[in-house]
């Protein structure tokens, strides 16, 4: 009788699948779920403030989905990426406030605003290529964050911009709806996602790695180099603009910060952090910096720590200290990453495998070559 049993091997793509759609399911009823996590969350997962600390989460690690498409994807090293999602926070704060637009047309100019910015800088920042590439587009970051601080009237300066509530739905407005905007910050990320998915097993994102190994050999294939690369650069800038309009939405407002290089910087940290080209990584380095970002900072003002002695008080009350030392210890023990660490060992895993099946192989021919010897 034959084996109709499927082959392990045969199942084994469909398991990232199935472990995605799983985590899924498990993030959409979370805000129906009482679970807590001490240390992690301040409460309960159904209460207001584990739920906006979720969606501030989810909605930096949509930021770092975008910011891998350039890095992971393209091999582009840029330092104003936090202009797009400025562009996106700012531009639907300031399309509400001065137009009086409902809140979907409002985030549809927000994001092609965004999109025209991306356009514009991106097709100067791509005349050149490495280093010089990362300092013209630190320089856009650099103008635009003055642009925001110096424009008192339309973006609020140094005070920031605040959401303009008369146009937002009220099922997206107040503590009360923080529900909701867990679940908008998940279609968020999801959206990010299945957009970055596209690009990278698409002709566009094969030609895009392809470029970031050998342009020379690109050009010399008659494919233009500049085109896939600008094309990339204008996705992930609209994946930004889309998590900052999600991130005005939660926050009811934005700062300039959101436009600054130091943001860039550490969406870099997060990226580095869970892995450089791993889409799930990009996702874990946002959730945990996010996470510990937060954290840390209750725990620096803590009483338990101003009670330390001062040897230990004054690094423990700076949270960018303790976030600091953390990316040296995973860059010099984990360079890959936490993804990279995790497919590494899942190589080795499945190689030592292979060579156990080889090795049985290899003793059972040399069994089968020995001579018999006979007996007379």
């Amino acid at each position: 009788m034959s084996d109709t049993r499927t082959p392990r091997w045969a199942l084994r793509p469909l398991l990232p699948i199935a472990a995605g759609v799983a985590g899924l399911v498990v993030l959409a009823i979370l805000p129906l779920l009482n679970l807590s996590i001490p240390g992690v969350l301040p409460g309960p997962t159904y209460t207001p403030g584990s739920l906006a600390l979720l969606s501030l989460c989810m909605v930096f690690a949509a930021l770092a989905l975008s910011y891998n498409l350039l890095l992971g994807t393209s091999g582009m090293l840029s330092f104003g990426h936090a202009l797009y999602f400025g562009a996106g926070a700012y531009g639907l704060g300031i399309v509400l406030e001065q137009t009086g637009m409902a809140l979907w047309p409002g985030i549809l100019v927000a994001l092609i605003g965004g999109l025209v910015i991306a356009l514009v800088t991106g097709a100067v920042s791509m005349r050149v290529s490495g280093i010089p590439f990362a300092m013209v587009t630190l320089a856009f970051a650099q103008a635009g964050s003055v642009l925001v601080r110096r424009n008192q009237q339309l973006t609020g300066g140094e005070e920031g911009l605040g959401l303009e509530t008369d146009s937002v739905p009220g099922f997206l407005v107040g503590v009360i709806n923080a529900r909701n905007l867990y679940w908008l910050s998940l279609v968020v990320l999801v959206l990010v996602y299945l957009v970055v998915l596209w690009v990278d097993r698409s002709r566009l994102g094969h030609l895009t790695r392809a470029v970031r190994e050998n342009e020379v050999r690109v050009r010399v294939l008659g494919l233009s180099p500049y085109a896939a690369k600008l094309t990339v650069f204008v996705v992930a800038a609209g994946c930004a603009s889309l998590a900052g309009v999600a991130y005005m939405l939660l926050q009811s407002g934005t700062a300039p910060r959101s436009v600054s290089a130091d943001l860039t910087i550490t969406v870099l940290v997060m990226v580095v952090l869970g892995g450089v080209g791993f889409r799930w990584g990009a996702i874990v380095g946002g959730v945990l910096y996010t996470l510990l970002d937060q954290r840390l900072t209750v725990l620096a003002g803590s009483e338990a720590v101003a009670g330390l002695p001062d040897v230990l008080r004054v690094p423990l009350s700076e949270p960018l200290f303790i976030l600091g030392v953390l990316f040296i210890l995973v860059v010099m023990f984990l360079p890959g990453g936490v993804a990279g660490t995790v497919d590494a060992w899942a190589r080795r895993r499945r190689g030592g495998r292979r060579a156990t099946a080889l090795g049985r192989l290899d003793a059972d021919d040399a069994q089968a070559e020995e001579p018999v010897e006979v007996k007379a």
